[in-house]
């Protein structure tokens, strides 16, 4: 799921009316609105939802009946639970493989990675608010092959991703193989196959044996 909808789940527990077509455009103004706060940079993870959840509260129209407090605390909750799922199939793939992260963020996924654990399992983390390309950019791939030492057009790179416009065009268009990280029911995009689907993460590991 993209970052909208998650937040979107836990905004209706905490007392949100809203539905997601009215919030995901003040969503999206809370996202652009993180990327200009000053210090955002030494933000990590848990600081980093507090401060997008403040941004956000300021625009909803139902803020008064928002419990904003509890809505940071599922997301959080809800992320921690996804990582602290998915880290043992990324510590059995780091000792295969180089990893790195390609990731539109705000110039902070590096402490986020740090708080979370997960900065280890990486070789290589590309944060386009760091290196100024954003996927789809053909150039913040590139940027991360280099890192990796790896070349798209041997064959033995791949992009897994959820986001098919971002992740799986992008990467496709530079000569990676790509592998969609989406539910069963979900309609790929016309113009693109993606060398591989799955469901959940813990596939790759089938995917690439």
């Amino acid at each position: 799921m993209h970052w909208s909808p998650r937040y979107y789940a836990a905004y209706r527990q905490a007392g949100g009316t809203l539905d997601f077509a009215a919030f995901d455009p003040l969503f999206k103004a809370s996202d652009e609105a993180l990327a200009r706060l000053p210090g955002v940079a030494r933000l990590g993870f848990r600081a980093t939802i507090d401060a997008q959840v403040r941004l956000l509260a300021v625009l909803l129209p139902d803020r008064a009946g928002v419990d904003a407090r509890a809505l940071a605390d599922r997301f959080h909750a809800d992320a921690v639970a996804a990582v602290r799922r998915n880290v043992p199939t990324l510590e059995r793939l780091a000792r295969h493989y180089r990893l790195g992260i390609v990731s539109n963020f705000t110039g902070n996924l590096q402490p986020c990675l740090d708080e979370l654990g997960l900065a280890r399992l990486f070789a290589a983390v590309s944060d386009s608010g760091v290196v100024g390309w954003a996927k789809p950019d053909p150039r913040i791939f590139e940027h991360t092959l280099a890192a990796l030492g790896a070349q798209a057009d041997r064959g033995s790179a791949w992009m897994v991703g959820h986001n098919f416009e971002a992740d799986i065009r992008g990467a496709a268009g530079v000569g990676m193989r790509t592998c969609w990280i989406a539910p069963p029911d979900r309609v790929a995009p016309a113009g693109l196959t993606p060398t591989a689907r799955i469901g959940h993460l813990a596939e790759l590991e089938r995917v690439l044996a």
